[in-house]
């Protein structure tokens, strides 16, 4: 009697980056915006609790446009990136180039540019991790520790948006060095499972807000 075959092993696992600060921000503004549209809902008269639904149904699908959703996804084939209302997935043969400047950015060989809004750039941020690094560097002017100083430590030390394009960065090169012609292809999915409740929520509120 032959042992069941386990399941294959993706071929490619994704390394995700997300910003902590936005997912937090989402769920603190969703609870927020459903306690208050939720008691306009219970406590309201007349068309309030329905132009409280239809500002939740609007308001809410873009908080989680903008906060939730935003993510990328890397491996040595491909980077996706899930923006607030697209999804746009690259094969690595296709990216020219990555950036974190005031905001991250990816560009593609045929020169378009998308934006990554899952990794933002915080200018304080940035700005806190030069002066950690001026400071180091000042407790040890000669320099005794840089021999045998780990690179790891130092982009530790970097901003979130420069730490992730580094590593994208790193993903990219090695997918280069190991280029092979792979599945994926290029391509670009609009996000309706949030757009269309939130125009449809819009539409409402209009409507309600001018009949009332």
């Amino acid at each position: 009697m032959t042992s069941p075959t386990p399941p294959a092993e993706p071929a490619y696992a994704d390394r995700t980056f997300r910003s902590g600060a936005g997912l937090l921000t989402g769920v603190l503004l969703i609870l927020l915006v459903g306690w208050i549209g939720g008691d306009a809902v219970l406590q309201g008269k007349g068309n309030v609790p329905w132009t409280a639904l239809a500002a939740l149904l609007t308001v809410i699908p873009l908080i989680v446009a903008f906060t939730l959703r935003p993510a990328v996804f890397a491996n040595d084939e491909r980077i996706r990136i899930r923006n607030p209302f697209r999804t746009i997935v690259l094969p690595w043969t296709d990216v020219s180039g990555l950036r974190a400047s005031y905001s991250s950015e990816l560009f593609t060989e045929s020169g378009a540019k998308y934006q990554l809004w899952a990794v933002p750039v915080s200018l304080r941020e940035r700005k806190r991790a030069a002066r950690k690094a001026t400071r180091e560097a000042h407790d040890d002017p000669y320099g005794r520790t840089s021999v045998h100083a780990d690179v790891n430590d130092t982009q530790a030390r970097a901003a979130f948006a420069d730490r992730a394009v580094a590593d994208l960065r790193e993903i990219a090169e090695r997918a280069e060095r190991h280029a092979e012609k792979g599945t994926t292809t290029a391509s670009l999915r609009w996000a309706y499972e949030v757009i269309a409740p939130a125009a449809v929520g819009a539409v409402l509120l209009v409507v309600l807000l001018a009949v009332g």
